[in-house]
C-alpha cells in the first residue's frame, strides 16, 4: 500500500500575508506539518502542493518534495481543498504513480505530530470507513446558541431554552488540521466530507484557527503549552 501526504501551502493568503512560510516560534509554521509527516515514518511520498516558488523552496529545505506546481485554476481563492487533492492525485497518475492513501495536512497546523499521524492512519486503515478527520467538542452547547435578531437577543432555537448543557448530546466541529482517507473512496465521493468518516477527537488546547494577529499569538501559547518548548531558530 502506498501512502501520501499532502501539505497544501498556496501562496496567496489574505488575512495573514504569506501565512504559510510565517515564522511560528522560530521557524515557518509549514516546517511543522512537514515534519510532522516525515516524522510519522508512515508516508511513501511527503509533498507540497503550491504555485508559489518561495514555499516551494522552503517545502524542499525542509524535506519535502514540489514534484509539480498548482495549475492556475487550483491557486484562485476560491480553489478548495478536494480540488487540489483531486488534482495532486491525478498528476501523480500522469507520471504513473498511484496511491492507495493520502493525508492532506494544512501548512499552518502546528499541533499536528507524527504520533496523531501514526494513530490517525492506522484507525482508518484498520476499518471500512472512507476518511478519518480531527474534531474537538463545541466547548457551548451550540443548540443553546443565542442571536441577535432586530437588535434584541433570543434564543436561536427554543426549543432548548431550558435544555441543561449536560443533558444534550455531544456536538463536534472540525478542528482543519488534516484529513487521512483512502483514494479510492476519495475519487468515487470527490469530497473529504461525504461517505463514512471516522472521527478523531482532539482536546481544546490542540486547536486553534489561525486567521489573525490574535489567533497566530494563542496558537503559540498553546503550542508551548502542549509541547514544553519555546521553539528553535529557523
Amino acid at each position: 500500500m502506498k501512502k501520501v501526504a499532502i501539505i497544501t501551502a498556496r501562496g496567496g493568503s489574505k488575512r495573514i500575508p504569506r501565512k504559510n512560510i510565517r515564522p511560528f516560534l522560530g521557524k515557518p509554521i509549514m516546517a511543522y506539518s512537514i515534519e510532522a509527516a516525515l516524522s510519522s515514518g508512515i508516508f511513501d511520498e511527503v509533498m507540497v502542493s503550491t504555485e508559489d516558488e518561495e514555499i516551494a523552496k522552503l517545502a524542499e529545505k525542509y524535506g519535502a518534495k514540489v514534484p509539480f506546481y498548482r495549475s492556475e485554476k487550483t491557486s484562485g481563492d476560491f480553489a478548495g481543498t478536494n480540488d487540489v487533492l483531486l488534482e495532486v492525485l491525478q498528476e501523480y497518475e500522469k507520471r504513473g504513480e498511484l496511491f492507495d492513501f493520502g493525508c492532506c495536512i494544512y501548512p499552518t497546523a502546528p499541533f499536528v505530530t507524527a504520533d496523531k499521524l501514526r494513530e490517525a492512519s492506522k484507525r482508518l486503515l484498520e476499518g471500512d470507513a472512507d476518511t478519518l478527520i480531527p474534531v474537538v467538542e463545541f466547548s457551548y452547547p451550540p443548540k443553546r446558541a443565542m442571536v441577535i435578531r432586530d437588535g434584541l437577543l433570543q434564543f436561536g432555537n427554543v426549543k432548548y431554552i431550558d435544555s441543561r448543557s449536560q443533558d444534550l448530546e455531544k456536538e463536534y466541529h472540525d478542528v482543519g488540521q488534516f484529513y487521512c482517507f483512502k483514494t479510492e473512496a476519495f475519487r468515487k465521493n470527490g469530497k473529504l466530507m461525504l461517505g463514512k468518516i471516522l472521527p478523531y477527537v482532539v482536546s481544546e488546547m490542540e486547536v486553534q484557527d489561525i486567521d489573525n494577529e490574535s489567533d497566530w499569538q494563542i496558537a503559540e501559547i498553546k503550542y508551548q503549552a502542549m509541547t514544553g518548548k519555546i521553539g528553535e531558530n529557523a
